[in-house]
Order: C-alpha cells, then structure tokens, then sequence
C-alpha cells in the first residue's frame, strides 16, 4: 500500500479522510459551496474533532495565514468556540451560552466559529436550545457539530445541517500515522492500530503504553477463562475495579489542582474552614468532578466491551471457516479452541447481550450487575 500523503496546514493532522477534506477545502474557497451549520458524522477515533478544528483553522484565517491557524490549532482564538463536554451530557445552559455567543460578530477572523464535540450527549431539551439559532443563523457564524452518526441527533437538527461522513481508516494508514507521531516500532504500531480497531487516539495509547497493552490482554484472557457464575462475578469486578481505579488515576491531580485553585481564587489557605459563603462554589465544583468521573468510567467501561466484542466476532469468524483478518491475533488459540467448542448460536447469544449491555449501560444500570449478567451469558450460554 503507497504511504499517505498529508495534506497541507493546517490538515495534516486530518489522515485518511482525502474525501472530507477535499469538501471543506472547497467550501472554504468557494462561497456557494458553504453551508452554515455542519454535521461531522464518524466513528470514534476517525478524527473528528481533528477535522474540525482544521477546518475552523482554514475558516478563520485568510489564504497563507498560517500564525492565525497555529493559534486556532491552540485553542487560543477569541473567535472559535469549542465545547466538549467531559460529563455525560452537555447541559441546556452549556448550549445557551454558545448560542448567545454565536451572536457575536467576528473579532478579526472571517468567521466566529462554533465547534459542538460530541453533539450526540445533547438531550432533546438541550437541543432545543440550538434550533433557533440553527434556523436564522448570524451572517458570520459558521457552527460545526461533530457526532458518531446522523441517527445520534434529533431529526430537526439534521434537517438544518450539512451533513459529512468520514470512512474509517485502514490498519495500515493508522499504524504509518501512530508511526510518524511517535516514533513507536511499526510492528508495535500495527498491532496497536489492529486492536484498537483503527480508534488512533485509543491505538497511540496502546502503541505508547505497554501495560495498557497487557490490561487489555490479561482481560481477554479472564473472560475466556471464566468458567462458571463465581468466576463471572470475580471477573466482572475486576473490569469495574480496573476501570474505576483508571477514572481515578486521570482525574484524581486534576480534581486536586482545580480545588485549590478555587481555594486560592476565593483567599481560602490551604487547611482553613471553608466559609458558609463560598460553600457553593465547591459544591458545584465537587458535582462537576463527580461528572466527569462518572463519565470516566463508563468510557472505560464502553472500550472494555468494544474489545469483548472484537473477541466474540472472531470466534464467528473462526466457526464460519474464516481466519483471515482476525483482530485479536495474540489470542488465536484461545479463540480457536472456544470456536470448536461452542455452536455458532451460542457465540451469536453472547453478542447480543454484548450490544444489550451497552444500552444498559447508558441506562445507568449498575456497571456491576450489568457485567455480571454479561459474562453468566458468556461461561453458560443461556441469558441469566
């Protein structure tokens, strides 16, 4: 396969989407080929964001103007705006703040730009709030929502976008692209990109995180072992305890640091009594980091249940004859001999709890109970 040409600045961190960025660039440089809204559709870790905030970068700044770009690239703009929300949804008051700010006019930009990561944790409410501005848009706003699929979001926002679908990279393009970030051995980066099924923020952390590699394995390997209803339950804690103490680990100096901040911005030393007055202030701090713990977790949670579902399609695979393409190659043998020992019905049961757990999931079900439930169906075959 011939390497990947990058495109210009600022889409060279846009890979393997030659198609969408191919249209934005027309849209940028031809007026009539501009929309004022924009849905960015794709599965995780095909670039969204990435393409994004690219094509805000080129929307902003004139022809050549790569200064302007770097800053949009920053983050710095005053005329971008960019929501991604770290809870589980994004709040109506979230969504009218960036409304009222898509009413004000570009501060030295072309464009005042509103980028919506993650469109898809909107609510009905909160996409409400949107639809006014959507239907009688500023001149100079252009707003760019970026979500998993067009289904993700009500059908009177999609009716009021432009919508474009970005195609999933290929094994090949992810691992040349973890490569050229960083610097990780090719075969390391092939197998990274092939396990995390072409996500390239989830393949570079495995590309650059052997024990995040050998958590995922050692996972695998316990629930092909599991054996019984104790072992289901033991297992199902072990993946809630690993992805909890993960959630931790990310936030835990965070949650720290934000706290004293505050503190400090409020004139509390560390150690003093927190006055009646500013009691509010931390408690809505302390909610905010408890979101975005929650959501941690079931991120966590949601990638750990991506892989089982890898796992079971290629025991499919294998029982229908085909061991061609099999993304859990480590565990060929394990697979197999699940493969013979199990009926093709049985591995179709267990995929289905798989997606069922997932919804469940959404539904605030315990993590606990829900894994549980999963991996009886796994060791039995028959739904608990």
């Amino acid at each position: 396969m011939p390497a990947t040409v990058p495109a210009p600045f600022p889409w060279t961190d846009v890979w393997g989407q030659d198609a969408a960025v191919a249209a934005l660039r027309t849209a940028v440089e031809n007026p009539a080929a501009m929309s004022h809204a924009w849905l960015i559709t794709g599965p995780p870790g095909s670039g969204r964001s990435t393409l994004a905030t690219a094509f805000a970068a080129s929307l902003i700044a004139g022809p050549g103007d790569e200064q302007t770009m770097h800053q949009v690239l920053a983050g710095t703009h005053p005329d971008v705006t960019v929501l991604r929300t770290e809870k589980v949804i994004i709040s109506i008051a979230e969504a009218r703040a960036l409304v009222e700010r898509s009413y004000f006019g570009p501060s030295s930009g072309r464009y005042r730009v509103i980028v919506v990561e993650d469109a898809d944790r909107m609510t009905e409410r909160t996409s409400n709030v949107l639809l006014k501005a959507l239907e009688e848009p500023p001149e100079q706003t252009v707003w760019i929502l970026c979500a998993p699929s067009e289904a993700d979001l009500l059908p009177t926002i999609r009716s009021r976008v432009r919508s474009l679908r970005l195609r999933e990279p290929d094994v090949a393009s992810v691992a040349e692209l973890i490569v050229r970030r960083t610097g990780a051995d090719p075969a390391v980066a092939e197998q990274a990109a092939r396990l995390a099924q072409r996500h390239i923020g989830m393949a570079q952390r495995l590309a650059t995180d052997e024990s995040a590699r050998a958590r995922r394995e050692h996972t695998m390997r316990a629930v092909l072992g599991a054996r019984g209803v104790s072992d289901a339950v033991e297992v199902a804690g072990q993946i809630v305890q690993a992805a909890t103490e993960d959630a931790k680990a990310l936030t835990a100096e965070r949650d720290d640091a934000e706290r004293r901040a505050l503190l400090h911005t409020v004139g509390i030393a560390e150690g003093q009594a927190v006055p009646p007055a500013v009691r509010s202030q931390i408690n809505a701090l302390e909610e905010e980091q408890k979101q975005r713990a929650k959501r941690s977790v079931r991120d966590g949670l949601d990638r750990v249940l991506t892989d089982l579902q890898s796992l079971f399609r290629d025991v499919v695979m294998l029982q229908f004859g085909r061991d061609d393409g099999l993304i859990n190659q480590e565990l060929a043998a394990e697979l197999a001999a699940v493969a013979e020992a199990w009926p093709p019905e049985r591995t179709l049961v267990v995929l289905d709890h798989l997606a069922e757990t997932r919804e469940s999931l959404e539904r605030n079900v315990a993590p606990a109970l829900a894994l549980e439930s999963l991996l009886v169906t796994v060791t039995s075959g028959r739904r608990p």
